[in-house]
């Protein structure tokens, strides 16, 4: 099995059918008001990326870079394809992008009933902290569902 991420500037069919997928399985369990629109997901400070295995989509992420850190945004690797390394290549991808534009925190938020993405994401060394960003001036209850992670990124990781 061979994994190659690209980076994709724009709007892909592939990219298309991958943010339905995560829309669809997250739609069930939250409230679709936080989550970035296809076409948010393509501006200037936010790199987006798709994962393929043996030439066919398999899962997608981006990080959006602020200025005081980068953030993980719409990770997602199909289910069949899951425990195969396709999200930790992906999130290594995201960390590594991070550090070439100059960031050291990165940080994300994800769902309570996201087992398999809180297993990744503490696996992965990050580890839970209070809202930040955005979140952080959020009600309460739109922020109820929600695990905020975050990681300190060095040369090592």
């Amino acid at each position: 099995m061979t994994i190659v991420i690209e980076r994709i500037a724009a709007p892909t069919p592939a990219a298309a059918a991958l943010l339905a997928e995560l829309d669809a399985v997250l739609g069930a369990a939250y409230d679709l008001e936080q989550r970035l629109s296809r076409d948010e997901l393509f501006q200037p400070h936010i790199r987006f990326f798709i994962a393929f295995v043996d030439g066919q989509a398999a899962g997608c992420g981006g990080v959006a870079l602020f200025q005081e850190f980068a953030e993980v945004k719409r990770m997602y690797s199909r289910p069949a394809l899951r425990r195969r390394g396709v999200a930790k290549a992906l999130l290594a991808r995201l960390q590594a992008e991070a550090l070439a534009a100059g960031h050291s925190l990165l940080r994300l938020e994800t769902g309570v009933h996201q087992a398999a993405a809180i297993g990744l994401y503490e696996g992965c060394g990050f580890h839970r902290c209070g809202a930040f960003g955005h979140y952080a001036g959020l009600p309460l209850h739109r922020v109820a569902a929600s695990i905020f992670y975050e990681k300190r990124l060095n040369l090592g990781n």
